[in-house]
């Protein structure tokens, strides 16, 4: 059977959900793409070596193996907007980040087609990612879910200028505490070498909104990070260095999210 994700289940109240991970296009898919999108531009590159280090922590990962191309797995199943009025990308995408199409003409996805992504694809790692909440929080009490995505710095197609290097989500303070929220904001503000914003541009997508419950124990955030903090984002290519500097920060915000 193939596989829609890997699941690691860790021993912490901390799950690390990277949904837009994912790099596999099916052939019968791709062959319906642009050259252009068949390199899949719009991928969170790297983020499962980024965030690597967690397992020490103790944390579970859940990672997809397909691209956001073939379904975003952080878009609603009814492909309800999450920022009315701007920009964005939808369930099965037909647009890429620089505003050029994914597919060639007259190859786009009927509404039957999104549906059969949505079982095939989106229902399993979200059953997957519910069941795996409802572990850890069964088992300690309560549990963070922490949204690992990355993105250019600069896409004038859905935002104006450049982005701050890490972008805190947390549905403008209704999908995790108000404590966690705080401590994770004063750890940013902490490393004054990068800068930061809570409920910028970013919010939160549908995983932080939709599992975020805090007065259920269920902490959800989502970070978005400017990926030229951790590689090249014209080659696509992991920067080693430039990671391990993120890295720091990035173990600093994980271990709050641990704190009781």
């Amino acid at each position: 059977m193939e596989s829609i994700f890997a699941l690691h289940r860790g021993s912490a109240p901390l799950l690390i959900s990277l949904p837009h991970d994912g790099t596999r296009l099916p052939d019968e898919l791709a062959a319906r793409m642009t050259p252009g999108a068949r390199r899949v531009p719009d991928t969170d590159w790297h983020v499962s070596r980024l965030y690597a280090f967690a397992r020490e922590l103790g944390a579970s990962t859940i990672v997809p193996a397909h691209s956001r191309y073939v379904v975003d797995l952080n878009r609603p199943p009814d492909d309800v907007s999450l920022y009315p009025g701007q920009n964005t990308t939808g369930l099965c995408p037909i647009v890429q980040f620089s505003g050029a199409p994914v597919y060639l003409d007259g190859q786009q996805p009927s509404t039957d087609e999104i549906a059969a992504r949505v079982e095939r694809y989106w229902k399993p790692y979200h059953e997957a990612l519910a069941a795996e909440i409802a572990r850890l929080r069964d088992a300690h009490g309560r549990v963070v879910l922490w949204e690992g995505h990355s993105i250019r710095g600069v896409v004038p197609f859905l935002f104006e200028g450049r982005l701050p290097d890490f972008n805190l989500g947390t549905a403008n303070g209704a999908s995790c505490s108000p404590a966690l929220q705080q401590r994770l904001a004063d750890t940013l503000a902490a490393h004054g070498g990068y800068s930061h914003v809570v409920n910028g541009r970013f919010k939160g997508g549908y995983i932080t909104r939709h599992y975020g419950n805090p007065r259920e124990h269920v902490d959800a955030v989502q970070l978005e990070l400017a990926q030229s903090n951790y590689m090249d984002e014209e080659r696509f290519e992991y920067l080693p260095d430039r990671a391990a500097a993120t890295q720091v920060v990035l173990r600093e915000l994980l271990s709050r999210c641990l704190e009781t």
